[in-house]
This record gives C-alpha cells, structure tokens and sequence, in this order.
C-alpha cells in the first residue's frame, strides 16, 4: 500500500493511494496533510476510514514529494562501497571513514528541510565549483514524531565527491544546497515493504538517450539496522514533524564518472517504485 501526493490537472493537491501503478485512489481534502495518515496511531485503519471511490489515472497528475513539513536526514557510510568509496576519495581522512563504518556511532547529518526538496520529475543539481558529482541512490525511512518508523521511499542524496574529498570538513557544502535532494513518488507504509533481502536498490543514469552508468545493491548489504539508524537520530533531539532518514548509498558510478546537465537518474526500489529526476544546474535567476 503506497501513499502519495499528487497535483490534479486543475491544480488542486490532493493525498491519493496506489494500490495499483497505474491508478491512484483519491482521498477527500478533510483527511488534511499527508503526515495526518502517516502519524495516526493505525495508518492502515486510517486509510480504510478515509477511502473514497474517486480515482485517477498516474499519468494524469503530477507526483509532488510525499513531505509536509519533514526535516531530511542522512547516515553515511553504512554500505562497504560506500566505506571503500570515501576512503578512495579522501586519503588523508581514510582511517576515518573506517571508522564510521566500524564504529556503534553511525556518521548521521541533516541533508535538507522540505521545501528545497526536488519531487519526482523536478531537477537536481549539480555544483558549478565541483568537477565531481554523482547520486546515491538511498531507501529513506519515513518516521513519525514518536520515532517509529511508518513507511519507506526513495531518495537521491546528491554529492559532490571532490569537495568531500578535499576536506571532510566541507560535507555541509557537498551534500547539502539546493536541489541537493529528491524524494517519492510514493511511501510504501511499513507493513507492506519486502523484506531487506528480497529489496533491490537499482540506480540507471541516462546521458544522450543511452545508458551511461547502472548498478544495483539489496538492503540486505546495509551494515547498521533501521532501529540503529533511528535511535542514533533521536539520542537528543525531538521532530515534532516527524522526520525522513535516507540509510546510505552501495551503488556508487565509477570514479571517472561525473554527472552532467542534461543527464536523466533513475533510481528503482522493489516495493516502492522509482523516483526519475533531469540534472541541471541552480538557476542564477535565484540568486
């Protein structure tokens, strides 16, 4: 069972369900936020309650990300590759990153608030001052304010691996920056998500109409567990939103690959769907 929030072709933004890809069940506007199911005490009851007839076709609405007032999170490091990835590009730091992953303590930052959060479809961007960039495809764990977890979805942690790798101490300006972040198209609650070994994380990039890079991991290759993750989140501190955690990234492009404008990442997670964002680079307009 998947919970999504969709914009109809009049505009109007409404919570729907999947039950199946191609159609999506319309909840009715009382049922308020998203996080109004997702934090009830029996989302599943609270779905059942709010169901209506009304349904729509997914390729006629436009998927927002599935976030109302959440905080992003990220732990790092919690996959080998992504632990022999670090250590390559960052040599004087590789004892380090060795440690983080060895370590009881996870290596765990905020990576963005909601609203610099890219939806499905939207851009994600790439640093004008860094010559290395990539995505991490990421299961994200969707946690209520009481820090239980309620649901999974798909996120894109983007990086720029030179600026880490020159400094750990520039994680902040490598991770985090507008459109840094992608998340959707739907979350997945708890009780309906395949089990860690029976889930595949696939990252496709498509450069010029053809596949430039593709690799795939399983859950089941993540070192630390959910409960991990999320206790080490909440040792002192409180999200009264509730909060979305991406778990780490093991499928990493090559070292000789940077993401460019123009190229289109694909990241497919079994039980969830898959989250399709264009590289580009920040508007200067913005500025």
């Amino acid at each position: 069972m998947r919970l999504c929030k969709v914009k109809l072709a009049s505009g109007v933004v409404r919570i729907g369900v999947q039950f199946q890809d191609e159609m999506i069940q319309l909840l009715p506007d009382t049922v308020g936020p998203l996080s109004a199911i997702l934090h009830a005490d029996n989302p599943i009851h609270a779905l059942r309650t709010a169901a209506t007839a009304v349904t729509v076709k997914a390729s006629e609405v436009a998927f927002l990300s599935p976030l109302d007032q959440q905080e992003v999170w990220a732990a790092g490091v919690t996959y080998k590759r992504s632990q022999e990835a670090r250590e390559r590009e960052s040599e004087g730091a590789a004892a380090f990153y060795d440690k983080v992953y060895t370590a009881p303590r996870p290596e765990i930052f905020f990576k963005a608030p909601a609203w610099r959060v890219s939806p499905p479809g939207g851009p994600v961007h790439i640093r004008r001052d860094s010559k290395w960039n990539v995505p991490e495809p990421e299961l994200a764990l969707v946690i209520s304010p009481k820090l239980e977890l309620v649901g999974f979805t798909i996120g894109n942690d983007m990086s720029s691996r030179d600026i880490e790798g020159e400094n750990p101490l520039y994680l902040p300006q490598a991770k985090m920056y507008d459109n840094a972040c992608a998340i959707g198209p739907s979350i997945t609650l708890a009780a309906a998500m395949p089990e860690p070994d029976q889930t595949a994380i696939r990252l496709t990039i498509v450069r010029a109409g053809k596949t430039a890079f593709e690799g795939a991991t399983k859950v089941s290759a993540m070192k630390r567990s959910f409960a991990e993750l999320i206790d080490w989140l909440g040792k002192e501190m409180a999200f009264p939103d509730g909060v979305v955690l991406l778990t780490g990234t093991g499928v990493i492009p090559p070292d000789d690959f940077s993401l460019a404008v123009g190229d289109v990442v694909h990241i497919d997670i079994t039980g969830i769907g898959r989250l399709t964002n264009a590289v580009q680079h920040r508007s200067t307009a913005t500025r």
